[in-house]
């Protein structure tokens, strides 16, 4: 027979099943916990996202902005440094006794679906002298430059009977580049404040296209 101090086992059934209500309470509410965490969480993730997102955007509008700038910038200070060099071009070629009669700038044109543009062009009746102008001249563009000018009578009909020759004038030239285009056959024009000065080798003799 119990005594006073003994739990029957109808109580002790009653405290397992409070206990494990408890339990199943508590377990309920970290659960609930949990899921509002998990749901903050992602949310503040998707904030991220959505703010990593918008950085993106801007950043890719304000590099848009930049090379809409920068292609301002460069577009305007080539055409300066075009002026320069053409305003030079019949003194500079006078000193190493060449005639120049005539010079123009952007000679456009299309033959045959192909488009084409020279920045200068200075001409007297038997010879024709064709200037690429860069602010910075790099081994690419001297290449390039060579490769167009072999087309330039194909391109150009009206100065077939001529002597053509090429140019590259530029404010800056990266290393071997002004050697390079000396090799190639063509007259090397440095631009210096507000002159211009061919820089060729006295014994240098152009290359005909």
């Amino acid at each position: 027979m119990a005594g006073n101090n003994d739990i029957s086992w109808d109580e002790i059934k009653a405290l397992f099943a409070e206990t494990n209500r408890k339990f199943q309470e508590t377990d309920r509410l970290l659960t609930e916990k949990f899921q509002e965490t998990d749901r903050q969480f992602k949310e503040t993730d998707r904030k991220f996202q959505d703010t990593d997102r918008k950085f993106q955007d801007t950043d890719r509008k304000l590099d848009k902005r930049f090379n809409e700038l920068y292609g301002l910038f460069s577009s305007q200070w080539g055409r300066l440094v075009e002026s320069l060099v053409e305003g030079e071009l019949v003194r500079t070629f006078e000193k190493r006794g060449s005639k120049i009669e005539q010079t123009a700038q952007r000679l456009k044109g299309s033959h045959k679906g192909q488009r084409f543009e020279f920045d200068i062009i200075a001409r007297n009746g038997t010879e024709v002298v064709v200037v690429e102008v860069k602010t910075m001249l790099k081994s690419k563009h001297i290449q390039k430059f060579v490769d167009k000018m072999g087309s330039f009578k194909t391109l150009v009909k009206r100065y077939t009977p001529n002597n053509v020759y090429g140019a590259v004038a530029f404010l800056q030239a990266d290393a071997g580049a002004e050697q390079m285009a000396e090799n190639k056959g063509l007259f090397v024009i440095r631009a210096t404040g507000d002159s211009a000065a061919i820089v060729n080798k006295a014994d240098f003799v152009p290359r005909t296209f």
